[in-house]
């Protein structure tokens, strides 16, 4: 990808988490990234597959990220599961955090042909299945049903810092994912 592109990606990026996808508009990216309209439609095709790219980009940023956190962990032991709530929770204090991006683009996003919707699930699908791998790596029962109830509590709390700017949510989050795991000491 061209020096353009990259900064087209890493404006849009950063644009579309503090002000909104739809509220963004092309001009606004061209102008703020220093490149033209054409610049952008020949680097990405269209204002849609920028979004996907960006989301794209960020998923694969945050499953490395995550995993490279989770290789410092005890794969066995369920405090694990709840570690990915300490991880998530540091973002939760961060200036700026607007709660989820995917989730967030998913709510902007409605129409389930968006390039970027593919991105979104992907993304959601790949943290289900990791908090179920950690939860059967730890001898929980049935985890497939834990993954899906943790990723319900992560969702909830990245909701609530939206909603109500709650920056204690994910650890509360947390302390319920300790319940439901049956760990008393998170």
């Amino acid at each position: 990808m061209s020096p353009s592109g990259e900064r087209l990606l890493e404006v849009a990026a950063e644009v579309y988490y503090a002000e909104g996808i739809r509220a963004t508009g092309v001009d606004t990216l061209v102008e703020r990234a220093q490149v033209s309209k054409p610049t952008l439609y020949a680097q990405f095709g269209s204002k849609e597959n920028l979004v996907a790219a960006v989301l794209d980009r960020r998923r694969r940023s945050r499953q490395a990220a995550l995993a490279a956190f989770l290789a410092e962990c005890r794969a066995d032991d369920p405090k694990t599961v709840l570690a990915v709530f300490d991880w998530l929770a540091q973002g939760h204090g961060r200036e700026g955090f607007r709660g989820c991006p995917f989730t967030n683009a998913a709510v902007e996003l409605p129409d389930p042909g968006h390039p970027a919707r593919a991105v979104i699930s992907a993304y959601k699908d790949w943290l289900r299945r990791t908090l179920t791998e950690l939860a059967e790596r730890a001898g929980l029962h049935r985890p497939e049903e834990v993954g899906y109830a943790l990723l319900l509590l992560i969702d909830g709390a990245n909701a609530r810092v939206v909603v109500d700017d709650d920056r204690q949510a994910m650890l509360r989050a947390k302390e319920a994912a300790a319940r439901l795991i049956g760990v008393d000491d998170a």
